[in-house]
């Protein structure tokens, strides 16, 4: 592998130091708030490797390193294992809507009679009106309790949540398509935030967020994309954009065979959220000596 300039490659002295549980160590609050201290610059803030090798680090003995590593370890491991399932899984239903909706192989390999040419207007419900945008000042008074979405991710957590449910959000401007020239969605659920970078949809004529977010992964959109410095794209030209509209009894019958898919991804995905705050609350527990490991086999 190769490295930018501007990054420190840290390798551990495999006899004092567990590479493992030095990627563990980096994480905790104290050692980042330490090296956080060395840091300098105002525009860029950033640290010199001279400084970060002044910053302490707790150093129990070789064994307890490898077992405080290692149950942190199954934890992501099993975050890791989620991931691979959901991203299987959604393989699969996008291999099953290429079937039916592209290639047409449960018809015939010919679109049905009762099917027509239309616009994504016909099928779409824009819930773009009940956006808050909120700035960082404001949201760093808030606990911070519920994700807060972007265009592309979650940027942080907020104290309330102005949607609850499932819905697609759809890029609108800044990184709104990826290389190929397909959409930036993001798949969410439950009670979230969203600002005013990202169109929130629902389906309407059969199509359910399930179906939408398959069929706007097979889409390409460079052609409705606006804007020399900063890409959008507007309710306007994504309203226009040309789909095939199946019929209603189709659309019902393709969901119930996504929709467990899709299920199992929610499932996953909150499992995840569960492991990933266990690990993170065993973390600094683990690094201060406050939980015994010495039971630990691995």
């Amino acid at each position: 592998m190769a490295f930018a300039q501007r990054v420190i490659v840290l390798e551990s002295d495999n006899e004092l130091l567990c590479s493992s549980y030095l990627f563990y160590a980096l994480r905790d609050t104290k050692l980042k708030s330490r090296i956080e201290a060395r840091q300098s610059g105002t525009t860029v803030s950033g640290i010199r490797a001279s400084e970060l090798k002044k910053v302490e680090i707790n150093l129990p003995p070789l064994e307890t390193q490898k077992k405080i590593a290692a149950v942190l370890s199954v934890l992501d491991d099993k975050i890791e294992l989620n991931n691979a399932i959901n991203k299987n899984l959604e393989e699969q239903a996008q291999a099953i809507f290429k079937s039916w909706f592209i290639d047409f192989e449960p018809f015939g390999s010919t679109m049905p009679d009762d099917w027509r040419k239309g616009r994504v207007e016909e099928i779409i419900i824009f819930h773009d009106s009940k956006r808050i945008p909120l700035s960082a000042n404001k949201r760093n008074e808030m606990e911070k309790v519920y994700p807060y979405y972007g265009a592309t991710s979650i940027m942080d957590y907020v104290e309330s949540y102005i949607f609850d449910g499932i819905f697609l959000l759809f890029a609108e401007d800044g990184t709104v398509i990826d290389d190929k020239g397909f959409p930036i969605l993001q798949y969410v659920e439950g009670k979230f935030w969203v600002n005013n970078h990202a169109h929130v949809l629902t389906g309407r004529l059969g199509f359910s967020v399930e179906t939408l977010y398959l069929l706007f992964k097979t889409t390409k959109i460079t052609s409705i994309v606006t804007g020399a410095v900063q890409q959008k794209i507007s309710q306007s030209n994504l309203k226009q954009v040309p789909v095939i509209v199946p019929s209603y009894e189709d659309l019902i019958k393709f969901d119930k065979i996504i929709y467990p898919m899709f299920e199992m991804i929610r499932s996953l995905r909150t499992e995840n959220k569960k492991l990933g705050e266990l690990r993170d609350a065993l973390l600094p527990r683990l690094m201060s000596g406050e939980i015994d490991v010495s039971a630990v086999t691995i």
